[in-house]
Formats: structure tokens, C-alpha cells, sequence
């Protein structure tokens, strides 16, 4: 009874399509899994439809939004929301407009470091998508610029490289807003190394925020057991998930490489069902 609430499609910066990612999870045996693309929902509807082909797998609509908050970056995942939702929809295409930006600016500063990046290939690359970081540094590789991936973010587009531009200033508040606004349930992303995490969590449990991410990529049992403890005093759900993007690397887990226990996922889906019934 595999569960993995953390994955990434072509709709942003994944490699697999979102019915690849949903072959893959159900050919390991998987049954609840979450399209969480960064800042885009286009990934929801087709991974739907791939599932119809897997009856014992459930795919819940989700979506992992980019913020800031003064100690640095914070991403909230939010999961049930109507993600047909107009207003939400339009709110997720202006942070993907805000991405395509940053991603410019990027390459403007790389190239004045001697780093040339085409911006054709990386639209080609995004195809359509939400457009991230990750796709110039499949460029650059591509090009012989690195010899890692992870390269590209250590030597030139990581948060102290000297390529990096900041994203726009969406609030971690507002990302919880946007997620309960839309009808979905908000849960904090991989927060191990976020700083006054306990601070953070009493502002997002007033704004809505409804559950931690405690079972999460490389996370150590030491870690998972802190961040369920805060969960609980928080009075907020556990969530867990590989964070998939298919890049390949020493680092990636697999889809339904990291244990998140089954209750994670029935939790969460009761929650979804509890609201749907009052409101109606």
C-alpha cells in the first residue's frame, strides 16, 4: 500500500509526462499518489486519466507553490483543491510568468560570467510548463558547462551563486490563503532545515495550514521523529513523498523510494472528504 504525496511531471520542471509518473507508480505497487508540480496544475487532468487504467491507484490533484520568507525559501504544497479553479488558475499562471523572468535574468547573468545559455532550449525543455531552474541547468549540461547537474547549482544558479535571482515575493501566508481559497488542504514542505520553524507553523496554522511534511527525501529517523512531534503539538496531519523529478542523479529518490506510512494518506484524504461534506 505504497503512498508517495510529493511527485513532479513534465508540467514543471519534472522529465517524465504525468502519465509516466502514474505507469511507474502503479507498476511498483503504489496506491495514493499526488501530482505536485511546482507552481502549475496542467499535470493534474492527464495524470487522472492515465490512473483510469489502474484501478487500485488513487491519484489526488495537488501543487507545490514557491515562496519567500525572510530566512529564505519556503514551499507549500497544497492537495483536493478544485484546480479548475479560475482564480487559482490565474494566480498559478502569473508565478509561472514570474519563473519565465527570473529564468531570463538568470541566463542574462550567466552569460556575463561566460556561461552561454540559449533560451530557445529552455523553452523547449519547460514545453509549456512551469519553467525552473532546473531546466537551464539541463542546458548546461547539454553544453558541457558542468559535469553534474548538481554542479549547476553549487558553482553558478544556487541561492549563493552568482547567477541567482530571487523569485517574486509570494508569502508563505499567501500560498496558504491561495491553497484553502481554492478548497484544498495546505501542508508545509520539506521544513527539517527551515529556521523558527515553530514560529512558522503557529502563523500557518492561523492562515489555514493543515499539515508538515514529515517523512521526506534523506530525512534521517531523528528528523521524521522531530517533525511528527511538532505535527502534534500543531495539531497538523503528516504527509511524506519522494519530491520526483526524474533528473536522475546520486541524489534522486525514486518514485515510492521514501516509507510514508499509509495513515499519512487515509488522514488526509478523510480530511478532504470531511470538508467536501460541509461544505456542502
Amino acid at each position: 500500500m505504497g503512498v508517495d504525496l510529493h511527485l513532479h511531471t513534465t508540467a514543471s520542471d519534472g522529465r517524465l509526462t504525468p502519465g509516466e509518473v502514474v505507469r511507474i507508480a502503479a507498476g511498483k505497487g503504489l496506491t495514493v499518489i499526488a501530482i505536485t508540480d511546482h507552481d502549475s496544475v496542467e499535470g493534474v487532468q492527464p495524470a487522472l486519466e492515465a490512473a483510469t487504467a489502474f484501478p487500485f491507484l488513487r491519484v489526488i490533484p495537488g501543487v507545490e507553490i514557491n515562496t519567500e520568507a525572510p530566512n529564505g525559501a519556503v514551499h507549500i504544497l497544497g492537495y483536493f483543491m478544485d484546480y479548475e479553479d479560475t482564480e487559482l488558475q490565474t494566480s498559478l499562471k502569473e508565478l509561472r510568468q514570474s519563473r519565465e523572468l527570473r529564468a531570463q535574468q538568470m541566463i542574462d547573468k550567466l552569460d556575463g560570467l561566460g556561461v552561454h545559455v540559449d533560451w530557445q532550449r529552455v523553452q523547449e525543455l519547460a514545453a509549456g510548463g512551469s519553467m525552473g531552474r532546473p531546466h537551464i541547468a539541463r542546458v548546461m549540461l547539454e553544453n558541457g558547462d558542468i559535469s553534474s547537474f548538481e554542479e549547476a547549482f553549487v558553482k553558478y544558479i544556487g541561492r549563493r551563486g552568482p547567477a541567482y535571482v530571487k523569485r517574486v515575493r509570494l508569502s508563505p501566508v499567501e500560498a496558504v490563503q491561495m491553497v484553502v481559497k481554492a478548497g484544498g488542504l495546505p501542508v508545509l514542505a520539506h521544513p527539517a532545515d527551515i529556521i523558527d520553524l515553530e514560529a512558522l507553523l503557529g502563523e500557518l496554522k492561523k492562515a489555514g495550514l493543515v499539515g508538515l511534511e514529515a517523512y521526506y527525501n534523506g530525512y534521517r529517523r531523528s528528523t521524521v521523529q522531530r517533525l511528527v512531534g511538532l505535527a502534534k503539538k500543531y495539531t497538523l496531519l503528516t504527509t511524506g513523498g519522494s519530491d520526483f523529478h526524474g533528473l536522475g542523479g546520486p541524489d534522486e529518490t525514486p518514485i515510492g523510494g521514501v516509507e510514508v506510512p499509509f495513515e499519512c494518506a487515509r488522514r488526509l484524504i478523510a480530511l478532504a472528504d470531511e470538508r467536501e461534506v460541509l461544505a456542502g
